[in-house]
């Protein structure tokens, strides 16, 4: 019996009401109404806020979040959706809200569109749901921060002082593109290039920490504090002070070479303790070029310990291979290519002086060919003078450690051509003592460029924009910068000013009324 009950299945079927209002079939609810007339009796929007006024400061393109919260967002941003949703502060009205959305409005309308679902539940088990428009009225007012720098630029709260003791701006050209890629200086009120360094200056402390913080992501920084009392209100007992951060960055840059101290030699396995800088983030990357020995030295570490180069990179020497011989298979390295080889080199200052060949290794096999040219460090004829080095007893230094390849002749043919790419820059002040040092700081610049050219790593993280005043030469022939590294055109960005499509927007306005 239990199986015979078992085969038979009963369906639940849900019936159908008339409503109460216009008589169609409906399933039925609480308040035996359809949707559509539900609607006209009920507005769920009935008190929320159809129309509300924001405050935005156009000098730091900032919102105020009452009461002195403000907030960088750009247009239909996440962060500007997420500003706009907590303005209309539906939690007191019991709606919940769904799927938000922008309307499109024109750029300069000062009008910002919000399209806002929302859903609540009107009688016992009846949920409603509707959608309405909110206009967000953008009105200019200027910060606190803003206007004390409108009345007086001088007016800063908080400094940062960057500073690094070399002899070149190499550092600084390349963290300057770290800045505007990642707007770091955003909030600064003025930058002023400095002997070996930049000063960026800031309306408020917190903005002058966030910049070190940012800094501190990038190189491996030790920074110190001071501050200056300014003024002081004995009634209200409220403090005025300047701040100070004085940021100091490692003097070690890519391609130095660099003799180890004993003590952090050992720190790191007995590396070198001739190593090759490869790269500088928040750490520094070192090579032993005769090894392949590989290691990571972070800022800490590098503090405790701290060391300068024994060479730079502007004490390289030019050299043509005449004969190279792989004597290892090609490994990767933190993400670069290397490959050991004993190679025959001469210095190309001695051709038609001497038959001076030297016999090296070098861990440029995969790249250099016999009659190329390559710049190293001629550690035969330098004079160095190194405490570090004076440490090692009985330490036979190599006659040359080459470091990169060269593409100087590769480049002769191609002189005076503009790039089809450019940089942006930082809207520096220029001290007086730097003006005089102009044509250096040119030559050091070109040279960073022809360095983002060669390391597709080291422009990864550097914005490159099409220079709209290139134009190819229909002329050039076939070898003409052959094997030259160049930046490919896919990696480039298009530089979009919006000032210039107002210009032609007005101007073509213009024309049709002249019309």
């Amino acid at each position: 019996m239990a199986e015979e009950a078992g085969m038979f299945m009963v369906r639940q079927t849900v019936g159908s009401v008339l409503c109460c209002k216009c008589g169609i079939p409906m399933q039925p609810n609480a308040a035996n109404m359809c949707v559509k007339c539900l609607r006209s009796e009920i507005d769920i929007t009935e008190g929320l806020k159809k129309r509300v006024i924001i405050r935005h400061c156009d000098e730091c393109d900032t919102y105020l979040q009452p009461p002195y919260t403000r907030i960088k967002a750009q247009l239909e941003s996440k962060e500007l959706l997420a500003f706009c949703i907590r303005t209309l502060d539906l939690k007191r009205s019991g709606v919940h809200l769904v799927n938000p959305e922008f309307i499109w409005t024109e750029p300069h309308s000062k009008r910002i569109k919000l399209k806002c679902t929302v859903r609540k539940e009107v009688l016992t088990g009846a949920i409603l749901e509707q959608s309405y428009v909110v206009e967000f009225v953008q009105q200019e007012s200027m910060c606190d921060s803003c206007s004390r720098v409108q009345a007086n630029p001088d007016q800063w709260v908080a400094s940062v002082q960057l500073r690094q003791h070399v002899s070149h701006r190499r550092t600084f050209f390349y963290l300057e593109q770290m800045i505007l890629k990642h707007d770091a200086a955003a909030r600064a009120i003025k930058i002023k290039q400095m002997d070996q360094g930049i000063d960026f200056f800031f309306g408020s402390r917190s903005h002058g920490n966030k910049f070190v913080e940012f800094v501190g992501k990038v190189a491996p920084t030790k920074y110190r504090t001071d501050k200056k009392l300014v003024s002081h209100d004995i009634k209200s007992n409220n403090y005025n002070y300047k701040y100070t951060f004085s940021v100091e960055i490692p003097p070690i840059c890519r391609e130095d070479l660099i003799c180890l101290p004993p003590k952090a030699a050992n720190s790191l396995g007995n590396l070198g303790p001739l190593v090759i800088c490869t790269k500088v983030t928040n750490n520094i990357a070192l090579l032993d070029p005769l090894t392949l020995r590989y290691c990571y030295l972070d800022g800490d570490q590098y503090w405790r310990s701290s060391f300068k180069s024994l060479l730079t990179s502007r004490q390289l020497v030019e050299y043509i291979v005449l004969d190279i011989e792989i004597i290892a298979p090609e490994v990767t390295i933190g993400g670069t290519r290397y490959a050991l080889a004993d190679a025959q080199v001469a210095r190309i200052s001695d051709f038609g002086k001497n038959d001076i060949i030297f016999f090296v290794k070098t861990y440029l096999g995969h790249i250099l060919k016999p009659g190329d040219q390559a710049l190293g460090y001629d550690l035969y004829g330098a004079n160095t003078n190194d405490i570090e080095l004076d440490k090692y007893k009985g330490l036979v230094l190599p006659e040359v450690i080459l470091i990169k390849k060269s593409y100087e002749e590769k480049r002769l043919r191609k002189r005076g051509k503009p790039r089809a790419w450019k940089l942006k820059s930082l809207n520096m002040e220029v001290d007086d003592s730097r003006r005089n040092d102009q044509e250096k700081q040119d030559t050091e610049y070109e040279q960073f460029l022809r360095d983002l050219e060669e390391n597709p790593e080291l422009r990864f993280n550097v914005s490159l924009y099409r220079n709209e005043e290139y134009q190819p030469s229909e002329m050039a022939s076939v070898t003409d910068g052959e094997d030259a590294p160049t930046v490919p055109l896919e990696e480039l960005l298009a530089d979009l000013d919006l000032s210039d499509m107002e210009d032609d927007g007005d101007n073509e306005g213009d024309d049709g009324m002249k019309e």
